[in-house]
């Protein structure tokens, strides 16, 4: 597929001090620069023209909109990075998911590992798969049942762990091109987003919470 970012724009910063940055993402722009010289326009670049010493601290896919934290410099980097580690980052995404899931909230607990010949998928797999972890709540479902909107809670934070969870669950996110099936055809674009997140300040120690509306 063609790598098509959005045209440049001024970004939408919910907060930027000394220490670190929040900034909602585009969809369809890449979260860090990407192999060849055609895919090294991404969000990483675009923040460090305003912020020259922003450092990537996490990571959404391409086709995934929201919100982001960037360092500033090493030190705040480290410090900001402990914390995803740590688990100590809440984070809620939306997702509008094909069908009408069975139970209105739960858990998905399953393995993932990357589909290496099929790289970058990702698939479940109980041998080797690293631990993952997802909370969903069902919102509301459209009239004819064909679609939901679901509230995520990434326990753990794999590559496309919400996408495959999902799947796994025979819901598949609409507009996914690698995870989709029908549900691809459903959308113009992966409705995905990352919509709340809490982090404590790299200095202050003061908790943060952020929220950027759902764009579809």
């Amino acid at each position: 597929m063609t790598y098509s970012p959005p045209p440049l724009a001024p970004l939408d910063y919910l907060y930027a001090d000394p220490s670190m940055i929040i900034v909602n993402k585009p969809h369809g722009l890449l979260s860090v620069p990407g192999r060849g010289e055609e895919k090294q326009d991404c969000l990483l670049t675009r923040v460090q023209r305003d912020f020259p010493d922003a450092l990537t601290v996490h990571r959404l896919d391409m086709q995934t909109s929201g919100l982001l934290v960037f360092a500033r410099g090493p030190e705040m980097h480290r410090r900001l990075s402990r914390q995803f580690q740590d688990r100590k980052v809440d984070k809620l995404y939306v997702a509008v998911v094909i069908g009408q899931p069975e139970n209105k909230s739960g858990e998905i607990n399953l393995p993932l590992i990357v589909d290496w010949p099929n790289r970058p998928k990702q698939m479940v797999d109980f041998e080797l798969g690293r631990p993952s972890l997802t909370r969903y709540r069902v919102v509301s479902t459209a009239a004819d049942g064909r679609s939901s909107r679901v509230e995520l809670e990434p326990v753990t934070g794999r590559s496309h762990q919400l996408r495959v969870h999902l799947l796994s669950i025979g819901h598949p996110i609409l507009g996914d091109d690698l995870y989709g099936g029908e549900a691809e055809f459903m959308a113009d674009r992966l409705q995905l987003h990352a919509r709340d997140l809490a982090v404590f300040h790299p200095l202050t120690e003061e908790r943060l919470e952020f929220h950027c509306p759902v764009p579809f």
